[in-house]
């Protein structure tokens, strides 16, 4: 028997082996969430490096939970998109990459989407999406990677499915607790409250069209720089529906020069869309 391979699995988690046989399909799950196998291969090594060495030793007590080597691919691609969204260096286009010609539903449905549409997605998103719709893994086994409950990782893989247009409408949101995240945030940052931070999920993406960006709003990650980043023009923004979501325009008054478009799971803000661009806020419903 190979020492190196790993405990037998229980049931529903994924088949156990020496780390090799695992290789090809932890590569396929790491090009698709990261988008190139230079990076994919650093992840499926970070990977192989944990792999446990041996079998431990049988004793009485609760049988130890199989090692996952899905899940662990999974969690050092999550870090690396994590990191990709503090460093993104190209302004994000909602649109994109719809906008540049290509077809909004591919001839052969079974054909992947390219990485570059993936992009448009925030990394819990990400994750939800292609380890659900494209390696069948329940959302009961996805939910701890991305630290939410299976309900909100299904919303989550069903937001990503509406950016990629995948599906034609957006998850229904709960509308009213939705208005009063918004509106709870919207009176903490006026205030200077800390208790803004409270209301952004650990994971919040703050994105900025080209034009946003070049009135200095900038693409961020984490609580405390999308806090500080959308700091002055939250201050005198008013509420606003954007396509039928919570969300806030600015200025104060007249004609929208920014809109900020949340996306609320469990309370908590994932993700605030800054748009400026005139084509942009063309095609969004507003109702101030």
């Amino acid at each position: 028997m190979d020492e190196n391979a790993v405990p037998a699995t229980l049931p529903g988690a994924v088949p156990t082996a020496p780390f090799e046989e695992h290789r090809p399909h932890l590569r396929a799950v790491a090009y698709r969430l990261l988008g190139t196998f230079e990076e994919a291969d650093e992840a499926v090594e970070d990977v192989r490096r944990a792999w446990p060495a041996r079998r431990p030793p049988i004793a009485p007590g609760p049988v130890p939970a199989p090692y996952d080597p899905t899940e662990a691919v999974a969690r050092a691609c999550l870090d690396r998109l994590r990191s990709r969204e503090t460093h993104r260096e190209h302004p994000w286009d909602p649109w994109d990459p719809w906008a540049s010609g290509m077809p909004n539903h591919r001839d052969d449905p079974a054909e992947p989407l390219p990485p570059t549409a993936l992009d448009t997605l925030t990394p819990p998103e990400r994750l939800a999406f292609v380890l659900h719709d494209e390696f069948s893994v329940p959302y009961e086994r996805i939910a701890p990677i991305v630290e939410r409950t299976p309900a909100a990782t299904r919303q989550l893989a069903g937001r990503a499915r509406y950016r990629l247009r995948e599906a034609e409408e957006m998850p229904e949101p709960d509308l009213p607790r939705q208005r009063e995240v918004v509106a709870a945030f919207l009176a903490a940052a006026r205030g200077g409250d800390a208790a803004a931070h409270d209301l952004l999920d650990p994971d919040v993406v703050l994105r900025a069209d080209a034009t946003a960006e070049r009135a200095g709003m900038t693409t961020v990650h984490g609580p405390g720089a999308v806090a500080e980043a959308i700091a002055r023009q939250v201050s005198t923004a008013r509420k606003a529906l954007v396509d039928g979501a919570a969300g806030l325009a600015w200025p104060a008054e007249g004609d929208p020069r920014l809109v900020f478009a949340f996306t609320v799971l469990e309370n908590r803000i994932t993700a605030i869309d800054a748009l400026s661009d005139a084509d942009h806020l063309g095609r969004l419903k507003l109702q101030l």
